[in-house]
């Protein structure tokens, strides 16, 4: 079968003991596979990967190939990672050789080099499905500057200003938002429809003709005749 199609020569292979499900924490979980394979090719001549755009859509091509479950091709680094189903996997889905996988990155003018290529066993389930699928927390990283450890004896008090400082900046909000529709009556009757719009005073005979008077106290000189 052709590689350009985005199609293993290796169709999926029945495996009757296969078991798709995993237990954890009292639930089941269903995932396609188990131990897959990850190839890393470096030291990659970058004129090999023409540019960036060119980069982005040799990813794209190997990622439409059935065996392929994550692609990246990083033009900066000169470097290209894959994770496949390797021939032999304890899975029934289709499954590519490193051989086919160099062939396919060699036709599209990549040549890959054995003492720059690691290959090693990758678990699906602990390093791509949990890590994506479990809560957040399993990401938690330290803040630059402090060790893990130290990180965790701050976080509480941290916890504790961030909900103080959500808590003022609502207050404050609420506080500008009173103002300003006290200020623009027709806005409050819009935003508030039980809200009624103050009555705006009518102008005096003295600031019709003179107008009103600026905060300085200096209002419009007026000259008669």
């Amino acid at each position: 079968m052709d590689h350009s199609s985005g199609h293993s020569a290796h169709e999926a292979t029945i495996n009757e003991s296969f078991d798709p499900y995993v237990v954890e924490n009292g639930k089941r979980y269903m995932v396609p596979y188990r131990i897959i394979k990850r190839a890393v090719f470096e030291n990659i001549e970058r004129a090999q990967l023409i540019d960036i755009p060119h980069a982005a859509r040799l990813q794209y091509r190997l990622m439409l190939m059935d065996p392929v479950i994550k692609a990246s091709v990083d033009f900066t680094k000169a470097k290209i990672t894959i994770l496949y189903n390797h021939i032999g996997a304890d899975n029934n889905k289709e499954k590519i050789s490193i051989e086919e996988l160099t062939a396919f990155l060699a036709k599209e003018g990549v040549m890959t080099n054995p003492s720059y290529t690691i290959i090693e066993d990758y678990d699906y389930y602990k390093n791509f499905y949990s890590y994506a699928y479990n809560p957040a927390k399993i990401r938690e990283r330290a803040p630059y500057g402090y060790t893990m450890e130290q990180w965790q004896k701050m976080k509480p008090d941290w916890e504790i200003k961030m909900v103080e400082g959500e808590a003022a900046k609502k207050a404050k909000f609420k506080a500008f938002q009173e103002s300003y529709l006290d200020s623009n009556p027709d806005a409050a009757a819009v935003v508030e429809p039980g809200r009624a719009p103050k009555k705006k005073q009518k102008p005096t005979l003295k600031e019709r003709i003179f107008g009103k008077n600026n905060s300085n106290g200096k209002g419009f000189w007026f000259h008669g005749i």
